[in-house]
């Protein structure tokens, strides 16, 4: 296991409320397991998810996000894999709410170092809720 640190860069767009960017730089543990990289960090007050962790596997050209721990978002997961629609539940402090996510594009570029970036740009769809496109960038440090 490596700790890493990692700049972690969202931006979601939504014809309702506009546009709106998130920034942050964190500490992570980066390990491998077979064909896959793991990557964990702690969520913090600054991204709404206290007390939860955000573990992400990278197997090629797909990203697995899941939210580990206590607090918000807990238990959620999406897959990311170019060009495939992920349709799950998405848990809120009111309750499960339908997800859809399609991937346009996601560019894995992690290397044997454990340096690199992970770009993916995605259609998100919470019934009744939200629906926007949102880009996620992860680069390694």
């Amino acid at each position: 296991m490596k700790e890493v640190l990692v700049k972690i860069k969202s931006r979601q767009v939504n014809n309702d409320t506009g546009e709106d960017e998130m920034e942050f730089v964190t500490e992570a543990k980066l390990y491998r397991r077979k064909d896959a990289y793991y990557l964990i960090y702690d969520e913090s007050e600054f991204s709404g998810m206290p007390g939860c962790k955000t573990r992400l596997r990278l197997r090629g050209q797909e990203l697995q996000m899941k939210r580990l721990g206590e607090g918000a978002g807990v238990g959620n997961e999406i897959l990311f894999s170019k060009g495939q629609r992920f349709t799950g539940l998405y848990d809120t402090p009111f309750g499960p709410i339908e997800l859809e996510v399609l991937t346009n594009d996601l560019d894995n570029n992690i290397d044997e170092e454990g340096k690199g970036y992970i770009d993916v740009d995605y259609d998100i769809s919470l019934k009744g809720l939200a629906e926007g496109r949102n880009t996620l960038n992860i680069t390694l440090m």
